[in-house]
């Protein structure tokens, strides 16, 4: 991950002026990715720096020095300290979910399988076809019945060059579940849509919990091959 998609991913966190709890899980994770060096920390530091002054003002310096003293914070504990296997869970309407996926997205350095029924919303097409074009392995399963709906962007991925398969047949593909780097677990009842966002009541947990990444990646696999 390049410095300036760092940057980015913070400049994201400081949308809402708050640094939530998965906003720190997220980074934190990737941060243990990274396992960056103390002159790279500092310079992350000096990110988060920059972002604040930029948008501090007299209405809102309170929330922005807030921001800003939690993300100082976990930018100076050990990399180390940074969880690894732990779990959150997530819930929708709201902007949480697709921002945590994008996070998942951006912080991915191998591979990212992903089986759901059906992808409409278009933030997080973009970051799937960011993901591709960093030669992220991506691999994506859906449902045949919804890859036709309006406002489908199956086409669009495939069209980009991404590996994606469909079920065929007159069952469906119903599966809502991703893996990052086979090292995180993301399923839930949660379909990648701009009303699972925004209008109905959703969920997904996140896990690092190899017991559960297994049987997930073994069915993936499985799915996979069916689908040829």
């Amino acid at each position: 991950m390049k410095p300036q998609q760092i940057r980015d991913m913070l400049a994201e966190t400081l949308d809402d002026r708050r640094f939530s709890r998965g906003e720190r899980s997220a980074v934190s994770r990737i941060l243990s990715h990274l396992d960056p060096d103390p002159r790279q920390m500092a310079n992350y530091r000096s990110m988060a720096f920059k972002l604040a002054r930029g948008v501090i003002d007299q209405t809102n310096s309170t929330d922005v020095l807030e921001w800003l003293e939690e993300v100082v914070k976990l930018l100076q504990q050990p990399v180390s300290d940074a969880p690894t296997d732990s779990a959150e869970a997530l819930f929708s309407p709201g902007d949480d979910c697709p921002r945590r996926i994008r996070g998942l997205l951006a912080a991915a350095r191998r591979s990212v399988d992903i089986c759901v029924f059906t992808i409409t919303d278009d933030r997080l097409s973009s970051a799937i076809l960011d993901a591709h074009r960093r030669k992220v392995k991506v691999r994506i399963i859906t449902d045949d019945d919804k890859s036709t709906d309006r406002g489908s962007d199956a086409g669009r991925l495939i069209d980009a060059g991404i590996d994606l398969r469909m079920d065929r047949s007159r069952y469906h593909m119903h599966h809502k579940f991703a893996l990052f780097d086979d090292s995180l677990l993301l399923t839930g009842s949660y379909n990648w849509t701009r009303s699972a966002a925004e209008s109905n009541e959703e969920n997904f947990v996140i896990s690092g919990d190899k017991r559960l990444i297994r049987p997930f990646a073994e069915l993936f696999e499985r799915l996979w091959q069916q689908f040829v």
